[in-house]
């Protein structure tokens, strides 16, 4: 009997899941996951590129069946989580998966609740779906880590419609064979680069919300019939070879094997800032240096950061640009700017990333300090050490980003 594939197995997981499956914490941390991600459309629905997209999703139009959040207007699912997913993401201050470096809520929560919405889904069935599609995104992203990004996708994009899809599978009640094309549609619609850190523009905030449609959009076609390749994920020409560069077999199947036993979205992390989770950890490190030995920016004379090969490109090059930041959204992903913000201000909260405080370098143009990364061990913690102007050096370390 030959092995279910992939994609096979994930169907089987989402649809057989069942309320008496999941753990109460886990149900717990799901509910805390949706009501962060609602609160960061509501923050992003009074924003310039929120309207943008809410206006654009109204023209996309649709049946009127799920609302557009931070308005009175709804319209088709699929163009409703476009527009959501983009409003949950586009600050930068959800949920975070490291290891995989995927944010979850943005696709999975926007998608339940406008799928939800439509078919007139229970609370608990939202709720449901939500957890199924955190489990299979997490997972397809953890099976590389780091690849995505080193040849320039998102991987937030990359894994995002096999979540929408698992989640409006749920709501549409669609057969595993059904499901199983849903993700093979997919796996064609997957894309997303990385470009938007060259200059602070806005496609990287929309990434979740094209993959919150896609994932919706497959699942339709599939319920109508329309099909897709089964062996999407591992097949010769499949997801991983297209763009992680290879075959992950072994790994794939050992996060296959903890389906239903082992939690992903236990291990979310709910940011406390609103920019990239990898200089998370730094800021941590320079919020203590800054209130333990009560540093002052003119005491410091440099920073150094030890890191992994893999965040360099885009926290710290090029490193002209990320002393300079082009706009609040470019100040998001440059270490140097979010250093400063916390030596200067001992805060990084949305204030700190209009282009307007950008402009005035957060009130420290001419006070910020060098600042350089130290490619290190990708197993070494992060290590900030400031040097003062009389030679002492300070250091603080953290390995991972601080839960909330």
């Amino acid at each position: 009997m030959s092995h279910p594939s992939v994609a096979r197995r994930y169907a089987r997981f989402v649809l057989g899941l069942t309320g008496a499956d999941i753990p109460g914490p886990v149900t717990a941390k799901a509910a805390a996951l949706m009501l962060d991600t609602l609160g960061s459309c509501l923050a992003s629905s009074r924003e310039d590129f929120g309207r943008a997209v809410l206006d654009s999703a109204e023209r996309l139009g649709g049946p009127q069946e799920s609302t557009l959040i931070g308005t009175k207007a709804k319209a088709g699912a699929a163009s409703a989580a476009l527009a959501n997913a983009t409003l949950a993401h586009g600050l930068d201050f959800d949920d975070t998966r490291e290891g995989a470096i995927v944010h979850t809520g943005c696709v999975a929560v926007t998608t339940a609740l406008a799928v939800g919405e439509a078919v007139g889904a229970s609370g608990r069935a939202v709720l449901e779906a939500t957890i199924a599609g955190v489990e299979v995104m997490c997972r397809v992203g953890l099976a590389v880590p780091g690849r995505f990004h080193a040849r320039h996708f998102h991987p937030t994009s990359l894994t995002g419609s096999f979540a929408a899809a698992a989640v409006a599978s749920r709501l549409y009640h669609l057969t595993e064979d059904q499901l199983v094309h849903a993700f093979g549609i997919c796996g064609s619609q997957a894309g997303g680069i990385i470009e938007y850190l060259a200059d602070g523009s806005w496609t990287k905030r929309l990434h979740p919300g094209w993959a919150a449609h896609a994932g919706v959009a497959a699942v339709i076609l599939a319920r109508a019939g329309f099909t897709g390749p089964e062996t999407v994920f591992e097949g010769a020409h499949g997801f991983y070879q297209a763009f992680a560069g290879g075959s992950v077999e072994g790994t794939v199947d050992g996060l296959l094997g903890t389906l239903g036993r082992e939690w992903e979205l236990e291990q979310l992390t709910l940011k406390p800032y609103p920019c990239g989770s990898i200089a998370q950890p730094y800021m941590d490190c320079a919020l203590r240096l800054r209130d333990k030995h009560q540093i002052r920016p003119a005491d410091i004379a440099t920073v150094s950061c030890r890191t992994a090969e893999g965040p360099v490109p885009r926290l710290w090059e090029p490193l002209a640009a990320k002393h300079r930041p082009a706009n609040g959204y470019a100040a998001k992903f440059s270490l140097p700017y979010l250093l400063a913000a916390m030596f200067v201000k001992g805060r990084a909260s949305l204030a700190e990333f209009t282009d307007e405080a950008v402009r005035a370098g957060c009130g420290a143009s001419s006070r910020r300090p060098p600042a350089r990364g130290e490619p290190g061990s990708s197993t070494g913690r992060p290590r900030l050490t400031h040097v003062a102007r009389r030679g002492r050096g300070e250091v603080s370390r953290q390995r991972f980003p601080r839960h909330l």
